[in-house]
């Protein structure tokens, strides 16, 4: 992979992007050496349509950029460009992301629990799919009750696996219901011309509805999610933070970023880890490739530099 040929700060080709994205991960990882690394949905642009071939060239691709130690875990949420939309999304696109990625709905890691969220199957609306969702999440929630001894003590709870006494963070790729990003606020917040926007339910954020089961179902003390792009914090109800995770790729910001975070069982810390501008990067490729090309220019003599002349100059004075 390589950098982009062109000097067009707007160019947002393939291969720009994954080249970013790839030496942002790989740098990550070598820099703040994570347990565990979560990606919030939206890994490919064309998962909701490709064919079996175009699918297996992508996870390819996916596989070479973010590669990682046997150490490093890397947890993978679906997203509405990976299995596409509610009217979109059937068993087959849902199975051959699962294949790929294993996702597991509950996940514990040293004394930390953690639910994965397909969102997309969060409308609502009776379909197989969403009711087989909403099931696994309420036994979710019985085995998180369960641990956390929210419930009188019965043989239910005896035949559960045991699971850490802790309120889990929630991941999802839908953030959860809120009207706009008007109170969202940093640098990596949605433009000032977009921050006023409604949000459209089942499509830019969860349902009202929605929302509320996962919040009492769950009773989740962090929520991170995705697909608008930009960064946002809001608190929910009973005091829940909700941190939405802007894009890592250039394609989406020009100023990506990824959240880096330190959870205990009992407390967590986030930092916001920003990555060089778009601009910055190219712009600095393409001063340097204008530099290097002036010198060859020069060397073999087909111009001549003002320093170079001016060397040249004063070699002839002192020479008299």
């Amino acid at each position: 992979m390589g950098p982009v040929a062109s000097c067009t700060p707007s160019v947002h080709g393939r291969y720009a992007r994954e080249w970013q994205m790839e030496r942002a991960f790989q740098t990550a990882l070598w820099l703040l050496q994570p347990e565990v690394v979560f990606i919030l949905g939206d890994i490919f642009d064309e998962g909701k349509w490709s064919s079996s071939q175009a699918w297996a060239n992508d996870v390819k691709r996916f596989q070479r950029m973010f590669r990682h130690p046997q150490d490093v875990q890397l947890k993978v949420v679906a997203g509405n460009h990976d299995i596409g939309f509610h009217y979109q999304m059937d068993r087959y696109k849902i199975q051959r992301f699962e294949d790929v990625f294993a996702p597991e709905r509950l996940f514990s890691w040293k004394g930390i629990n953690f639910v994965m969220v397909n969102s997309v199957a969060l409308e609502g609306d009776g379909c197989s799919i969403c009711s087989e969702a909403e099931a696994e999440l309420i036994e979710i929630s019985n085995t998180l009750n369960c641990s956390r001894e929210l419930v009188p003590p019965s043989s239910q709870c005896a035949a559960r696996q045991p699971l850490p006494a802790s309120a889990p963070v929630l991941l999802q790729h839908y953030p959860l219901y809120r009207r706009s990003d008007a109170n969202c606020v940093g640098e990596d917040a949605a433009s000032p011309k977009d921050k006023n926007i409604p949000f459209k339910e089942k499509y830019d954020v969860l349902s009202q509805e929605a929302s509320r089961k996962l919040l009492w179902w769950l009773q989740p003390r962090l929520v991170l999610s995705g697909h608008t792009h930009s960064g946002c914090e809001v608190t929910h109800a009973g005091g829940v933070l909700e941190v939405s995770v802007p894009s890592l790729s250039w394609r989406n910001r020009n100023n990506p970023s990824f959240i880096m975070g330190s959870i205990s069982s009992s407390d967590y810390s986030l930092a916001k880890c920003y990555l060089p501008l778009e601009d910055t990067v190219l712009l600095t490729y393409c001063g340097a490739s204008a530099l290097l090309l002036l010198l060859i220019l020069a060397h073999c003599k087909l111009i001549t530099l003002p320093c170079l002349s001016g060397r040249s100059l004063l070699g002839k004075y002192k020479a008299v």
